[in-house]
């Protein structure tokens, strides 16, 4: 949904939230209120974050700056940086693991090494790719002109 102020979203939100509500009464479906969070998308550049109230089942919903979905971390710019951090440090951690394991005179062979990263890391770096990939691209863009222009000067 887009809105062009926060208010306005709140009040939209709330309308649409009371519409899921009944759906999931009729339904019998409940939903655990701690459980559900919020969290306020916008590309828009602000000092302060400010505090939107959306109830479900007259209960504020807690407002946060980044929720991790599916193994997805998404933020409030969707700039997914905190999920490549995430991941990266993840994996970093699994190829040292792995590392200690392939030593040249003992260790594991080359081909259960590659099935190992074949199976752990790999995963790992190809979940969710085409959700965040583009992200990836810009801040590596960004990063390229970051860098060449910094050479120029």
């Amino acid at each position: 949904m887009k809105a062009e102020s926060i208010r306005e979203a709140e009040n939209i939100t709330n309308m649409e939230m009371q519409k899921i509500l009944s759906w999931a009464k009729n339904n019998k479906i409940n939903f655990n209120d701690h459980k559900s969070k919020v969290m306020v998308i916008s590309q828009r550049k602000r000092k302060k974050n400010k505090g939107i109230s959306i109830y479900m089942n007259n209960t504020i919903s807690e407002q946060v700056q980044k929720i991790k979905y599916l193994g997805i971390i998404f933020d409030s710019k969707l700039n997914f940086r905190e999920h490549i951090m995430y991941i990266s440090s993840k994996c970093t951690r699994l190829i040292h693991a792995l590392s200690k394991s392939a030593k040249q005179s003992w260790g594991l062979s080359h081909a259960a090494l590659h099935n190992m990263y074949k199976g752990a890391i790999l995963p790992l770096l190809l979940c969710g790719v085409p959700v965040w990939i583009e992200a990836l691209e810009k801040e590596c863009n960004k990063t390229v002109y970051n860098i060449s222009t910094r050479w120029r000067t």
